[in-house]
């Protein structure tokens, strides 16, 4: 099993055919093709499943994976480190939601771009679920999620500072909005950048929801979630980071409840992998950065 072979592979699932594999790492398609051939004969495995037109992994494919992207990124860095050892360095691959991104991230961002050029931060805008999955297939490093204190026997998780949820709806002037609190419940629930599966459990002012909304719209941009609230569309629910300036210019009205569970800003990466420079840099740095914001 050789890093080129797991190379070969990895780009091959990434672009979904082994002709985009040869083009992004500058080899013919002969080549993704044997490399790969000869990793299944050495695995006794079958890695891929040919389709026309495209590939996917296998059972075995998906296996294997996270392994190879661990291994792969470890040579990587082994090779940087033999380079450049005094200084941190490395690839880390981040996913997060809209609201950390504008909200908490970016002077993360700037303080590492100016302390430690030689980091590679890329930055994936991801629904909490999304990032999660990434994560435990190896695709991210390291992932920031706003919800609720969690643990899971992959992953480990660190939080770094409250993050309210608040429950917004249009002016009381909006359109076709109501006024009343219960009523607002029976309506559409409009989401963003929080795990919607806890929505439907809150309890209305400590009791339960007089009626669940009739249908839940989850949209993957938070100015699409503000700007169909504001038209009346249904009640948002969204990180109060989110929606703070436009509750005090009047664009949104804050609804007098508040969820009974605590919501956190939280670093997640893999357990269990081995230590990774570039990564921890990122990690102490958010812890330092978030928190004092």
């Amino acid at each position: 099993m050789e890093i080129r072979q797991l190379r070969a592979l990895l780009t091959t699932v990434d672009t979904g055919s082994f002709t985009g594999a040869a083009v992004r790492l500058g080899v013919s398609q002969p080549t993704i093709t044997h490399r790969i051939k000869t990793l299944e004969r050495s695995l006794d495995a079958v890695l891929l499943e040919r389709m026309p037109g495209r590939v996917r992994p296998t059972t075995s494919g998906r296996t294997l994976l996270p392994y190879a992207r661990e291994i792969v990124r470890l040579a990587e860095e082994a090779q940087q480190a033999v380079a450049v050892p005094s200084e941190p360095h490395g690839r880390v691959s981040v996913g997060s939601p809209e609201t950390l991104t504008n909200h908490r991230l970016l002077p993360l961002i700037e303080y590492l771009c100016v302390r430690y050029p030689k980091i590679d931060f890329s930055l994936h805008s991801l629904e909490p679920q999304d990032a999660l999955s990434r994560l435990c297939d190896g695709q991210l490093d390291c992932a920031f999620l706003i919800g609720v204190e969690q643990s899971h026997e992959d992953l480990e998780f660190s939080i770094l500072r409250p993050e309210p949820l608040a429950l917004v709806a249009a002016p009381e002037n909006g359109p076709g909005q109501p006024a009343d609190t219960e009523d607002i419940f029976s309506t559409m629930l409009v989401c963003s950048d929080v795990d919607s599966r806890h929505c439907l459990t809150f309890p209305l002012q400590g009791k339960p929801f007089p009626a669940p909304p009739r249908r839940m719209l989850k949209l993957n941009s938070l100015e699409a979630v503000k700007r169909s609230v504001a038209n009346g569309v249904g009640a948002g629910l969204l990180p109060e980071v989110a929606v703070s300036r436009d509750i005090a210019a009047g664009v949104l009205r804050k609804v007098p409840w508040r969820p009974p569970i605590q919501t956190f800003t939280q670093a997640v990466w893999r357990r269990g992998s081995m230590p990774h420079t570039a990564l921890q840099v990122v990690l102490a740095a958010a812890e330092q950065v978030i928190r004092e914001d």
